[in-house]
């Protein structure tokens, strides 16, 4: 014999009720008991009306009206019209009876536990009823059964106990002497000794099941909901949550303690100690596995089960000198709470003795903090006990599991993982049985929490990166592609699963938690938002993802301003935008101090050589004890193109003009040619081989004329060297004279740093240099003669977002 259980969501309407009467007809069980629940959102009308009626207000008649043709509605929908009068009838005699106690509660203004109980017994008594004669008609050998003539409780109303050994008894008898292969039984409702109705509590449909089950010693007891058995996580928070085929009980109560709302935890009780197995199904597609729940799970597999959360938290907490070594202290604490009828979720107590920490709902809150204080207002005027203080609007995760007391550094992931994601813990609670740990988090943190651990612990090491990108130039849009057509490379050989959320330009912005199409990004961006970046900043706050990375394509100030407020949120910075490590020192220092604080990288390897891995080179020869003795490098591609492209037979004009519509300078081509892009670039490197600079220690020998350092804008600049077109022939000649090249040289040596245009003779490690290539030399104690060179591509959209894709890899694999 099985005992199959039907919620709410699984008779909420005819069609999904025809659903229950194919699960129940292809029952391979000799008999079966179905409970069923109330109409999908029957409870709550039911409650509301009631309620609606103690107020006097006579709308609570319209409700009751509604409830009525919901019903009735679900009658002529599964009836054949001759087989609905007598139905309708009873259906019609009851409600008028619901009706008579809502007139009641109407005309004394109030609601008593006891009627209560009356009118909310109505919701699984006429789903039952009509259900069973909809199995009758369809040819079920089949029979409705009141469980209140069944389940017998103590007087309690609202959560009822169950008084065992009677209501064990008639469950047994009754089933002996019944012969009907399928009995229908309403789920939540009981009757006290003296007849009155009385209801389980939350989840007592639940109950129901799981007490005739347990009484029967059936074979399973099948929980039928809407989700397809207990998951890794909440499925409709983490997309990538997986069924659990196999869970041991003691695992399941603690996954639906923590909110799994597949389960109500009591249900487990009374087949516990019988070892009935429980099997959690979905109606909406029964023949998928669903959770088997047993008294011992597989002892193979993950020693994390499952990740679940509790929202809707405060924190309470009592301290004070007075509370150290006084026995007692804890007993009235406790008790206060107790006796005003508030749950403790988590407990948590300093070994000072000085603290102690509770997690309650946040609707007790009020209520145990005026109770407390109430009891402690002695200790309190006295000073040895401070006031409550209340946290509020915070909410409990937790990683279940039977085998994690058998493993050790899970506590260490679980909080590593947190913490890298800025996820702040409030406070921390594990059994002795090391079955669960919990954490305190913001309410706000729930969904990144649930995401990064289930990532952590189930998804086989897929890491998933969240990027923001401002900038969609000719950097910014090579980027996009290349992560379009990288996706799956990075998936199966890299585990990383990147996502785009936000994309901006100067004009628009635009945002998708699920991911934006980097098909067509352009479109999309198009039709978004006006771009601010404040906006843009709070959005990224907003969605609150894991793992999250600003990729800065710009050269704003304004947004390289920005970096140390998004490494505050723990959001990692990817740039090429050189602004921010070469502004003071102090500000370079402080965004190196914030990555590390915050756990989020800052990385910018395209400051000085576009894609080449010159400042991830320099870093490991620092961190590996070497010492850098002296740095030569030619660090402009559009320098060292237009100086390689530039003869007699051409002007410096139209080589500059050319160089610009390549790509290889900057929008503003005087950044690169009055020789502050280079400082930048070989401060950046000075700082990063430890040197404290600032960018006016830095000699600059530059080659252009006054005049066109002070123009105002390209137009004015370019006419400037075509003014002054001799004095760029003339370096030239110079050169030629002495059989060099031009080449724009950066140099560091002994914590001096200097660039400027300088004559390379042949032979020279520059001399060959070519196009918009860059090169460096890095003399160090270990290479002190020969030193290490690095060469390649300095410039160019392509090879700039290669490089911040690097860096981005980088981060994933960090």
């Amino acid at each position: 014999m099985k005992v199959l259980k039907f919620g709410g969501t699984s008779v909420a309407s005819s069609g999904v009720i025809k659903q229950v009467r194919e699960i129940s007809a292809n029952s391979k069980a000799e008999r079966i008991a179905v409970v069923v629940s109330a109409l999908g959102g029957v409870t709550d009308l039911l409650l509301d009306t009631m309620h609606t009626a103690s107020r006097q207000d006579a709308s609570f008649r319209k409700a009751l009206k509604g409830i009525e043709d919901r019903h009735l509605e679900v009658v002529r929908e599964l009836l054949p019209t001759k087989a609905q009068s007598g139905i309708l009838s009873k259906v019609k005699s009851e409600l008028n009876v619901l009706e008579t106690l809502l007139e009641g509660a109407y005309y004394i203004g109030e609601v008593t536990p006891r009627l209560s109980d009356k009118v909310v017994s109505y919701g699984e008594l006429l789903s039952a009823f009509i259900i069973s004669e909809y199995f009758k008609v369809s040819g079920l050998d089949a029979v409705f059964k009141d469980s209140r003539e069944l389940l017998i409780t103590d007087q309690t109303h609202g959560k009822a106990a169950v008084d065992f050994k009677e209501t064990d008894k008639r469950i047994i008898h009754y089933f002996e002497e019944e012969s009907a292969k399928v009995v229908i039984l309403p789920g939540f409702i009981a009757s006290s000794e003296d007849g009155n109705v009385t209801t389980l509590g939350r989840g007592g449909s639940d109950y129901t099941a799981s007490i005739i089950a347990a009484a029967l010693k059936v074979d399973e007891l099948q929980i039928w909901t809407d989700v397809s058995g207990m998951f890794t996580a909440n499925p409709k928070i983490v997309k990538q949550a997986k069924p659990i085929a196999h869970i041991s009980y003691e695992e399941a109560m603690e996954l639906s303690h923590f909110g799994a709302k597949v389960l109500y935890p009591p249900t487990v009780q009374p087949v516990l100690a019988k070892g009935l197995p429980i099997s959690i199904k979905n109606t909406f597609d029964p023949d998928a596995a669903g959770t088997l729940i047993t008294r011992k799970s597989p002892e193979e597999g993950r020693t994390v089960r499952g990740i679940s959360y509790i929202p809707g938290i405060s924190l309470l907490s009592l301290e004070g000198p007075g509370m150290i070594g006084i026995p007692g202290i804890s007993k009235r604490f406790f008790e206060v709470l107790s006796l005003a009828n508030i749950s403790v979720v988590l407990i948590t107590q300093a070994s000072s003795e000085h603290s102690i920490c509770i997690g309650i709902a946040d609707e007790d809150a009020s209520k145990a903090i005026k109770e407390i204080d109430k009891a402690f207002a002695f200790e309190r005027s006295q000073g040895k006990i401070k006031p409550v203080a209340h946290e509020k609007d915070l909410a409990i995760i937790a990683l279940v599991g039977d085998q994690m007391k058998n493993h050790q550094g899970l506590s260490g992931r679980m909080f590593s993982t947190l913490g890298k994601n800025n996820v702040n813990i409030r406070a921390i609670a594990q059994g002795a049985s090391e079955r669960n740990i919990s954490a305190v988090i913001r309410k706000e943190d729930v969904k990144k929490a649930l995401n990064t651990l289930h990532e952590t612990f189930f998804e086989e090491n897929v890491k998933q990166l969240n990027l923001y990108v401002l900038g969609c130039g000719n950097v910014g849009s090579k980027l996009l592609e290349q992560l379009r057509k990288q996706r799956k490379y990075l998936k199966e050989h890299l585990r990383l699963n990147i996502r785009v959320l936000g994309i901006s330009n100067s004009r628009r912005m635009y945002f998708d938690e699920q991911g934006i199409s980097l098909q067509n990004w352009q479109d999309l961006l198009a039709g978004g938002e006006k771009a601010n970046a404040g906006e843009f900043f709070k959005t990224i706050q907003k969605i609150n993802a894991r793992n999250s990375i600003l990729v800065d394509n710009t050269a704003s100030e304004k947004v390289a301003e920005s970096y140390p407020r998004y490494l505050r949120e723990s959001i990692s910075v990817v740039t090429c935008n050189k602004i921010a490590c070469s502004s003071a020192y102090e500000n370079y220092r402080q965004l190196k101090e914030l990555a590390k604080q915050f756990r989020a990288p800052f990385l910018f390897e395209t400051n000085v050589g576009a894609g080449l891995p010159i400042i991830d080179t320099l870093k490991h020869l620092v961190a590996s004890g070497d010492e850098v003795l002296e740095i030569k490098a030619v660090l402009s591609g559009s320098l060292n193109f237009v100086f390689d492209h530039f003869d007699e037979h051409t002007t410096f004009h139209d080589v500059v003009k050319q160089a610009q519509e390549q790509g290889y300078t900057e929008p503003d081509p005087k950044i690169d040619l009055s020789g502050i892009d280079v400082m930048r670039k070989i401060l950046i490197l000075a700082r990063e081989s430890g040197f404290k600079l600032e960018l006016s220690d830095i000699e600059n020998r530059s080659f252009l004329p006054e005049e066109a350092l002070k123009t105002k804008d390209n137009n004015q600049f370019f006419a400037a060297l075509q003014k002054h077109e001799a004095e760029f022939q003339q370096l030239v000649r110079d050169a030629k004279a002495k059989k060099c090249k031009l080449k724009f040289v950066a140099s560091l040596k002994e914590g001096k740093a200097s660039v400027g245009l300088e004559h390379i003779p042949q032979g020279h490690d520059f001399y060959s240099l070519a196009g918009s290539d860059n090169i460096v030399l890095f003399y160090t104690k270990r290479y002190p003669k020969q030193p290490l060179i690095i060469k390649g591509a300095g410039a160019g959209a392509d090879v700039t977002a290669s490089g911040i894709f690097a860096d981005i890899i980088r981060i994933g694999t960090y």
